[in-house]
């Protein structure tokens, strides 16, 4: 058997037993790629390379047995390798942490977000609810010259987060800090970067498995899914200077947003989902919202 045979019949496992995609891979052949190249301690990014590869029995023994995890337990892949990538850049993860995979990652990598920002403007950066830190090492990794604080109410996914700002040596550029919503901040923030908790109720309880495996927390945005959107929006304008913007991930809650903030002039972004996934707001308008 040739590698590329064993990752096609991983992948038609996977596809028969129906497990659901969406953390780092969209497909079944994609996903088993992925499982069986980290199984066998091979470059990710380097299949056509080694598509040929003669497996032995005990190589396709050990893929069998991690494909057979995959679909036993329904965990995303990320939970099993300990290990996600967004925009080419390696993170730990574990359960403790939803998968990272916002399009907000895309927008900093690609500079989409720079017209609304400059050297000398921009100096301190909020990634609130930061996960296990990729956003906020994006960052820092982006636009050398800022402080970026990480933050998040759970002091687990913060462990994970410490994991990567360690893995990435920016211990003097990115601080980690337990808090509820913007109330442990300290302001004023030139950029707010924010992939809350967004999915409403009814989504929720449509989850596949896979998703519920996440922390709920991370998730869970209630009935409309814009529970934590709707206190963020009234809090932000007190934590960002005069020329701020706050860049906020909704996913696919476009029309709940627009029926909860029927006035807010936004700009939506273009990302690889589309346009209706992630908005940026500037102070000016979140403080006529309050008014």
């Amino acid at each position: 058997m040739t590698l590329m045979e064993l990752i096609e019949a991983s992948a038609a496992r996977l596809e028969q037993a129906g497990v659901a995609f969406g953390h780092g891979t969209d497909n079944a052949f994609d996903e088993a790629a992925w499982l069986v190249l980290w199984q066998l301690g091979m470059p990710l990014d380097e299949l056509d390379e080694v598509a040929d590869m003669s497996i032995s029995p005990e190589q396709s023994d050990s893929v069998h047995e991690l494909i057979g995890e995959r679909i036993s337990t329904r965990k995303p892949a990320a939970y099993l390798t300990r290990e996600a990538w967004l925009q080419g850049v390696p993170f730990y993860i574990d359960e403790r942490a939803i998968v990272p995979r916002s399009f907000i990652a895309e927008l900093l990598v690609e500079g989409d977000i720079d017209p609304w920002l400059s050297d000398e403007r921009t100096k301190r950066v909020l990634d609130l609810c930061t996960g296990n830190g990729s956003l906020a090492v994006l960052a820092a990794l982006t636009y050398p010259g800022v402080m970026v604080d990480a933050a998040d109410i759970s002091s687990d996914a913060l462990a994970v987060a410490r994991i990567n700002v360690d893995k990435h040596e920016l211990q003097e550029r990115v601080r980690l800090i337990e808090s509820d919503g913007l109330q442990a901040v300290q302001g004023p923030y030139d950029l707010i970067l924010c992939n809350p908790p967004y999915v409403n109720a009814q989504s929720m309880s449509d989850l596949p498995a896979e998703y519920r495996a996440e922390p709920e927390l991370a998730l869970a945005g209630g009935a409309d899914g814009m529970d934590f959107i709707r206190q963020l929006l009234r809090d932000a304008p007190a934590c960002m200077s005069d020329e701020a913007v706050l860049v906020l991930e909704i996913g696919n809650e476009r029309d709940h947003f627009e029926a909860a903030f029927p006035r807010l002039e936004v700009v939506w972004l273009e990302t690889g989902a589309g346009d209706d996934q992630v908005l940026l707001v500037t102070r000016r308008d979140l403080l006529s919202l309050r008014a």
